[in-house]
């Protein structure tokens, strides 16, 4: 399911709760999801023509020291431009498990936080980062709306074909939360008018998404999404548009999951439902061949001698820690909980 609420999670976008809490039974009641599991495969995603930037030169990420930081230590500014024009370069140190204190809730029950507390440290050893990631979702371009109905493999193919990758869900999560490890990409506080969420939750028809003949019209029925760009606001600290809210992103998840098998398959963001719609949380219990009408995904690659491979494993802290990465499986009728 989508996210603390009412939202369409065709069971992959959900977000990180903690653990002791169960959400499950607050959200079956809620009726069918149009989402599925079984190999109903939607249309393939048209590829694009990739860019051949030259060559960047290598340029090596400072590492961080000591055990606890604050935020403000870890911002390492860029002085090259190593990536493609469409994509974004990110250098900066990633937290395993920032804390991050919510002091008003909307929803405790949900994991829908109202306001958090502006200062996060790291709890533990920060791990240097570096790399390119794609600045819009699918297609990556300003003013046209992302593309969705996509599973996971899908999504991998068609960043390989683009000489890029499916981001790593630490990469991802740095892009969102900035140097500073901010909740929400625009701050502490939620605000839906900055990105596209909490929309009113529309009730999806499963039958009418399950069938290749009328999924597409199903899907222009449900599809609350925005042109890319569209809100200026909604932008990280490194200039990344549109990462919480919108549609939910596959990314690749090294973790797999608490509660299930371990997938590499992981959703982030959320979409425009009224899920949790932050940086940190991430669906951890779909398989690769999942796929909901509001998924869709953006692409990240090296900045240097990189090729389009999954990344390499990241050491984390144990998903009981606080705002580790890896959130409990979530299963219901609404959209996943990311």
């Amino acid at each position: 399911m989508h996210g603390d609420g009412l939202a369409p999670c065709a069971r992959s976008n959900c977000e990180m709760v903690p653990i002791r809490w169960s959400l499950a039974a607050a959200l079956l009641a809620l009726g069918g999801l149009a989402a599925v599991d079984v190999r109903h495969l939607p249309a393939p995603v048209p590829a694009r023509k990739a860019e051949n930037p030259a060559k960047p030169a290598q340029v090596d990420s400072a590492s961080a020291t000591g055990s606890t930081t604050t935020a403000e230590t870890n911002a390492q500014p860029v002085t090259t431009t190593a990536c493609p024009s469409d994509m974004v370069e990110v250098d900066g140190n990633y937290c395993p498990a920032p804390e991050q204190v919510c002091e008003e809730f909307i929803s405790e029950k949900r994991d829908r936080c109202e306001r958090f507390r502006q200062k996060v440290r790291c709890i533990g050893q920060p791990v240097a980062k570096h790399f390119c990631i794609d600045k819009y979702e699918f297609p990556n371009e300003a003013g046209h709306r992302p593309v969705v109905s996509v599973t996971w493999d899908q999504a991998r193919d068609v960043c390989a074909n683009e000489g890029k990758r499916l981001c790593a869900a630490e990469e991802w999560t740095l892009a969102c939360e900035g140097p500073e490890r901010k909740p929400y990409p625009f701050g502490y506080a939620r605000d839906a008018t900055a990105c596209n969420f909490d929309k009113p939750y529309i009730l999806p028809d499963n039958d009418a998404y399950e069938d290749p003949r009328t999924r597409e019209t199903e899907i222009a029925r449900v599809n609350q999404s925005e042109p890319s760009g569209l809100r200026p606001a909604c932008v990280s600290d490194y200039g990344v548009f549109d990462m919480t809210g919108n549609v939910d992103e596959w990314v690749y998840n090294d973790h797999g999951s608490p509660q299930g098998p371990e997938y590499q398959s992981g959703l982030k963001g959320g979409y425009w439902g009224p899920v949790r719609n932050r940086c940190r949380p991430m669906t951890s219990d779909h398989n690769h061949w999942h796929h909901g009408y509001q998924i869709g995904f953006r692409c990240c690659k090296g900045v240097a001698a990189e090729n389009s491979a999954a990344p390499a494993p990241v050491e984390v802290e144990s998903p009981a820690a606080v705002g580790a990465e890896v959130t409990s499986g979530y299963q219901g009728s609404e959209p996943d909980r990311s």
